[in-house]
């Protein structure tokens, strides 16, 4: 087990509850991480740790949190993790939320203003708190989940392509921030993956005939290990075969 890449390293994982997220947080358990997952339902969270348990043979760290409404919990993240476990090495933030696809003229205000918390908001509370121990950290590692609606705006999409631009602009300012540090900051765009999110705006898609979460894995694991030297980037990654 010693020669483990990321042995004794702590992952906080945002969205870990089902999908890519979940996916991500088995397998940086596979490698050696420990595991602080965060999403909104109880439930989900524990099937990852059973599928962690059953692939690496020890449990997750659950942390039920609606990323939205709980601020002032979201903020105290990166100090608690640090008061149990002494350190944080990686912070992969997956979460998103799509809400509905609209045209911009007709976006309800509680619409804006959920998926602007999600995508955009936590974003930036997620940096704030994690900042200082993934900057302690040897090999601190950030990782940052975007979509191809930044670069290619589509009809009925600006609501998510708009704070999903939002983030990729904060975060990428970050990195220049801390470009003289240990710390690498990164944005990954997994492309088309057979998610809940997919299925809810392409109803009539058969998911067996896209990429699922488990392929696309190990490819965002690659960008949390201590060896990536990327920093400040926009990385397409790819689904595995």
């Amino acid at each position: 087990m010693s020669d483990l890449p990321l042995k004794d390293r702590v992952a906080l994982v945002t969205g870990a509850s089902r999908g890519i997220g979940a996916a991500l947080a088995v397998e940086l358990a596979r490698l050696g991480a420990h595991l602080v997952l965060i999403a909104r339902t109880q439930g989900g969270l524990e099937e990852t740790d059973d599928a962690i348990r059953a692939a690496a043979g020890r449990g997750a760290t659950l942390l039920p949190m609606d990323l939205q409404r709980q601020e002032k919990e979201l903020d105290m993240v990166g100090p608690s993790i640090v008061e149990r476990f002494g350190r944080l090495d990686i912070l992969v933030h997956n979460a998103g939320a799509l809400n509905k696809l609209t045209p911009v003229a007709h976006i309800e205000p509680r619409d804006w203003a959920e998926v602007v918390a999600v995508n955009l908001t936590a974003a930036w509370r997620l940096i704030r708190t994690c900042d200082p121990p993934l900057r302690a950290s040897d090999a601190g590692r950030a990782v940052f989940v975007t979509t191809g609606r930044v670069p290619r705006p589509r009809a009925y999409w600006g609501m998510y392509g708009a704070t999903k631009a939002g983030m990729e602009h904060l975060v990428q300012t970050w990195a220049q921030e801390v470009e003289k540090t240990p710390l690498r900051v990164n944005l990954a765009d997994p492309g088309v993956v057979a998610t809940k999110m997919r299925a809810t705006a392409f109803p009539g898609e058969d998911p067996a005939t896209l990429p699922q979460p488990e392929d696309i894995a190990p490819a965002l694991a690659a960008l949390c290990m201590p060896a990536e030297t990327r920093h400040g980037e926009r990385i397409e990654v790819a689904a595995r075969g």
